[in-house]
């Protein structure tokens, strides 16, 4: 009996060996674990995307904060405008009031030399001198007021006589006897005047008698 072919066994059957060490050299066999068979890398997981119901709740959000911040920075802006128009005001109106109480002690002085001036005793140096306090005064915003002839206003006047005109239509100042001082709208001293009215008219009697619309008398009885 005849044996078959040994070889027809092992016919179509490959061997390889992918041994990553030569066992006849020891060494690292070159390309050693990359197998024809071997299965490529897993490619990484991607993220679930964010569902769209959160992402606009989480917007509107921000927006909320946002505009709440906004709405903050707008009310302190306000409120420290309001404080600097407040500090400003309060400082002038201190100003004024110094100012004022400086001015208010020179007033004798400038009483007197618009009397020298009136007397025609302002000369030489002590002119000079008035001349330069009227200045400076000035400057600071001291101003006179007061002219023969003004209507008279009890606001701004002094009235420290009285008669009566028929040259005059209206209450009237007929002579300024100390001129008055105004800091801006401030009175500091009303000019004291002698003030003259419209003449009083004559009072006039009425008749007796007759003449006075007397009833007539009841006739005689018969």
């Amino acid at each position: 009996m005849t044996s078959p072919n040994p070889g027809s066994e092992h016919e179509g059957l490959v061997i390889r060996d992918n041994r990553r060490i030569d066992p006849e050299t020891g060494k690292v066999r070159e390309g050693a674990g990359k197998g024809a068979g071997q299965a490529p890398p897993a490619a990484p997981a991607e993220e679930p995307a964010p569902a769209s119901g959160a992402g606009s709740g989480a917007a509107a959000d921000l927006a909320a904060q946002l505009a709440e911040r906004t709405a903050d920075l707008q009310r302190l802006q306000a409120e420290y405008a309001n404080y600097r128009k407040r500090v400003e005001r309060d400082r002038v109106v201190v100003r004024e009031q110094a100012v004022a109480g400086v001015l208010g002690e020179f007033l004798p002085v400038l009483d007197d030399i618009g009397r020298a001036r009136d007397h025609g005793e302002l000369t030489g140096g002590f002119a000079k001198v008035s001349e330069a306090l009227e200045t400076t005064v000035s400057k600071l915003g001291l101003a006179t007021y007061g002219t023969k002839g003004d209507p008279f206003d009890p606001t701004v006047h002094e009235a420290l006589m009285h008669s009566y005109s028929t040259e005059v239509t209206e209450p009237t100042c007929v002579e300024i006897l100390q001129p008055g001082y105004r800091l801006g709208d401030r009175v500091l001293r009303p000019a004291r005047v002698a003030v003259a009215e419209p003449e009083e008219p004559a009072a006039g009697g009425t008749g007796s008698g007759s003449e006075a619309g007397e009833a007539p008398a009841d006739p005689e009885d018969n």
